[in-house]
């Protein structure tokens, strides 16, 4: 049993060393390090969080897509975090940011778990003290920045290593590069369905799968499901419900899905899409393209989820299989 856990524990690590290993920016000790590689640094630190227990690396796993593996991720004292934690790839180019859309920039996206009381709940006036009391990383600034670490700085080397972290090698990239051996037969039938019968493509459209809108799909309904999403920013009661559409890169990586985690597995996503009143009855505003049950065959179902998995980078299928 104890080599059994032994083997497990390796087998982990070698995962998450493939991982980065795509997305590896180290330098030698004789270059200065770029923003993204100082950015990747502070990914992983600890130092970054008031007890100095986690880092934005505990809640975006790198072998997970940069996402969590369940529904709300736990912050300092072990807080629930109040919506799922998505995943980070494929962001650059993306006009906002979180599942309400309430950062515009990548920047102002990585200030908000550093200083939200539940996640890693630093000041960031504190987190400018402690990079300037480390010499490490007091160097490393006078390096990339030519200037100590402040409040702007940071949030700039945080951003370089997230819009780094871009993916573009799944079996759907192969495919559509003319080598139609990368996806399987169910996943051909599954990509016809994905833009036809199934209408996925209507909000999970362009290279990386999301329209960047947002979208009410049904799951507020005032009672057992109350987040109200978008509205919560602007104020304006007909976002209520609304949710930032996400893309589809790398989702077979990234359960639980949905702003609250409550589809464990992709199937529950299809199964959802296709009858969404059997799901959650009294849905308030829910989008009328999801008026209209898709009618779905087990079989279209199977098809539709092989190509949702086709769409998942190869470096995140090694290291889950």
């Amino acid at each position: 049993m104890k080599l059994r856990k032994m083997i497990f524990i390796l087998t982990g690590i070698l995962c998450a060393v493939i991982i980065m290993a795509g997305f590896n920016t180290s330098t030698t000790s004789a270059d200065p390090p770029t923003r993204a590689q100082l950015g990747e640094k502070l990914f992983f630190e600890t130092l970054l969080s008031k007890d100095r227990s986690i880092s934005c690396a505990s809640c975006h796993i790198p072998q997970f897509g940069f996402a969590d593996t369940i529904a709300f991720s736990h912050g300092i004292h072990h807080t629930p975090t109040k919506r799922n934690t998505p995943g980070l790839t494929n962001l650059s180019g993306r006009p906002n940011f979180f599942w309400d859309g309430r950062a515009a920039t990548l920047e102002d996206q990585a200030l908000q778990p550093i200083i939200n009381p539940d996640e890693m709940g630093l000041p960031i006036a504190e987190a400018v003290q402690r990079l300037n009391d480390n010499e490490t990383y007091l160097h490393y600034f006078q390096q990339v920045f030519n200037s100590a670490p402040n409040s702007k700085n940071i949030l700039q080397a945080l951003a370089a290593f997230e819009r780094t972290l871009e993916t573009a090698n799944s079996p759907y990239d192969r495919y559509i590069a003319g080598d139609n051996n990368a996806l399987t037969a169910p996943a051909i039938r599954g990509r016809l369905l994905f833009i036809g019968k199934a209408n996925c493509n209507n909000c999970h459209s362009g290279e990386d799968f999301t329209a960047d809108r947002f979208k009410n799909i049904g799951l507020y309904n005032g009672t057992t499901l109350t987040d109200a999403g978008r509205y919560e920013v602007t104020k304006d009661s007909s976002h209520m419900g609304f949710f930032k559409v996400p893309s589809l890169r790398n989702v077979a990586v990234t359960a639980p899905y949905m702003h609250n985690g409550m589809f464990k597995t992709l199937r529950e996503v299809i199964a959802y899409y296709n009858t969404p009143n059997a799901v959650v009855p009294g849905s308030i505003h829910r989008d009328l393209s999801l008026n209209k049950p898709l009618d779905l065959t087990p079989e279209e179902m199977n098809d539709l989820e092989a190509f949702l998995e086709a769409l998942t980078d190869d470096r995140f299928r090694i290291a889950r299989h």
